[in-house]
């Protein structure tokens, strides 16, 4: 991905070229794109569209799968030299971005490996319904369930289902104990009711 740009450097602001890449990088990733070069008042503004393809891991499953990338690019490459004056050319403070080379090579490479860096998801899935691996024997859901059995705990929740077993057992006992009390009080008011006197 190295591209020759010193006729564009002595050319006039504005000039443009186009270029078509097929090829694969030093770290394997095949790379297909189309990319304009323009000449500004002091860089050569890389802008295109690029696809890939990245061997990635499933965060779900475990799986390797290749997963398919498709970017934008957009890169401003400053010359080492001043193509008129052959001198070394004065960096400018605020440059963000890569240097062309002495012999006016603008190379792709680091910047396409740089932005396939940033653009590679965190957590990538071999497709989007993946099943994942059951969380208790490690078999992999998208092959069939598994045989274990329907209903699993996560016995970090043990402390918590202890203490709702508590609390449910106070107030059973606490219901049971208030209905006795309420039934002795409701006998004892009958015991206590005054008789009737025949007239």
């Amino acid at each position: 991905m190295r591209i020759n740009v010193a006729q564009q450097l002595k050319g006039f602001l504005g000039s443009s070229r186009s270029y078509t890449i097929d090829e694969i990088t030093e770290e394997g990733y095949p790379i297909k794109a189309q990319v304009k070069l323009v000449r500004t008042n002091r860089s050569i503004l890389v802008t295109g569209q690029l696809k890939t393809i990245v061997n990635s891991t499933c965060s779900r499953c475990l799986k390797e799968f290749e997963q398919p990338m498709e970017l934008k690019i957009e890169e401003e490459y400053f010359p080492a030299r001043d193509m008129l004056t052959g001198m070394p050319t004065p960096m400018i403070e605020d440059m963000d971005g890569f240097v062309i080379g002495e012999d006016h090579i603008l190379d792709l490479s680091e910047a396409v490996r740089q932005n396939i860096l940033l653009n590679l998801s965190t957590k990538p899935v071999c497709w989007p319904e993946c099943a994942g691996l059951c969380n208790r024997c490690g078999h992999n859901l998208n092959q069939g369930a598994c045989h274990c059995p329907e209903e699993s705990f996560d016995p970090r929740w043990s402390p918590l289902r202890e203490m709702l077993e508590i609390r449910k057992r106070g107030f059973e006992n606490y219901a049971t104990s208030t209905k006795k009390k309420n039934i002795k009080e409701s006998s004892g008011n009958k015991e206590q009711s005054p008789k009737l006197c025949p007239s």
